[in-house]
């Protein structure tokens, strides 16, 4: 008899976040027999593998009969959405649960998931995802907090499978973990799939720590708008961007202005627009430190990466329109 719901977790070098999350959902409500989980390792690990296996021989022990699989990309395929699509297309049940592995889904998270989709029409239905944050975060913990409450995010989504084989599944284009949630989601919509919000199903995704330079590594994911607008341009203006980040690309204007005047001899021009990007760099700098914490590590490293983040975030995304042949900036 195959289980009710299949869950696919995706996995990369996060053993603790993974046991983590495993731990919240091998302790959900339906009986173990009505779900199972299937783990994707895309860093084909040998201890995230032991792992399972002794998270499989405790589960054994204590009587839980939900079954636990691993699973690995098929060689050359790499990135969280080939991870989904090896995991959902091995799943056996008819509706497939998404979660990453530095979620903790709540104990009813299978069950009211399942609720949502009792209507045999509704192809997906996405549950909330909270982000604690404490009163003054730092930059990463509020880089983290986009997710709360976002719309359609495979921390938190359920799609029925006849939908996903209808759509061919994710697009592994998208090699990073960033905007194949967003491109499942339009694709659905505009093949004329049903897709709800769902109120009840909740997945805490904690905020975690990191240095301050995260963010600008953060920005090669940018390479990935212009695949995404190529898609779905109405949907992506609609819902993503109503238009290009102007004042980004006004920033770096004004810098490579700077440099070409001083190195054309004309100290002049190149102090007029040195003063401009200065004070677009400032005001971008304070608007990140609004409502954040008054370390001054903290302090020091917004205020050097507001420097870089502009040019950054332009390089990523043109690069991205060169390499996806889209007029997208």
């Amino acid at each position: 008899m195959n289980p009710l719901v299949s869950v696919v977790i995706p996995t990369y070098l996060r053993p603790e976040m993974l046991r983590r999350c495993l731990e919240a959902i091998i302790s959900q409500h339906p009986a173990p027999e009505a779900y199972e989980v299937i783990v994707v390792d895309d860093g084909r690990s040998d201890d995230t593998r032991r792992q399972l296996a002794g998270i499989a021989r405790d589960m054994a022990r204590h009587g839980n009969n939900c079954e636990l699989r691993y699973l690995c990309p098929p060689p050359g395929q790499r990135g969280p959405a080939a991870a989904r699509n090896a995991g959902w297309r091995a799943a056996r049940a008819a509706i497939i649960a998404f979660t990453d592995d530095d979620t903790i889904p709540a104990p009813d998270w299978l069950v009211t998931g399942l609720e949502a989709m009792a209507e045999p029409d509704i192809a997906a239905a996405w549950g909330y995802v909270l982000v604690p944050l404490r009163a003054r975060p730092t930059d990463a913990e509020r880089n983290i907090a986009g997710l709360d409450g976002a719309e359609f995010v495979t921390a938190n989504c359920f799609v029925r499978r006849t939908a996903l084989l209808r759509v061919n599944g994710f697009d592994e284009r998208f090699k990073r973990p960033w905007r194949e949630d967003s491109d499942l989601y339009f694709t659905l919509l505009e093949n004329g799939e049903r897709v709800v919000q769902a109120g009840k199903p909740l997945v805490i995704h904690p905020a975690r720590q990191a240095p301050a330079s995260q963010c600008l590594r953060l920005h090669r994911n940018l390479y990935f708008e212009a695949l995404l607008y190529k898609k779905h341009r109405r949907l992506y203006r609609e819902k993503i961007a109503a238009r290009p980040p102007l004042r980004y690309y006004l920033t770096v204007l004004l810098l490579v202005a700077a440099l070409a005047a001083l190195l054309a001899g004309a100290p002049g021009w190149a102090l007029a627009a040195a003063v401009g990007w200065l004070l677009l760099t400032a005001q971008f700098a304070r608007r990140r430190l609004e409502g954040l914490s008054r370390e001054w590590k903290e302090r020091l490293g917004i205020a050097l990466t507001s420097a870089l983040i502009p040019p950054l975030a332009v390089f990523w995304r043109l690069a991205g329109a060169w390499h996806f042949r889209v007029p997208f900036a």
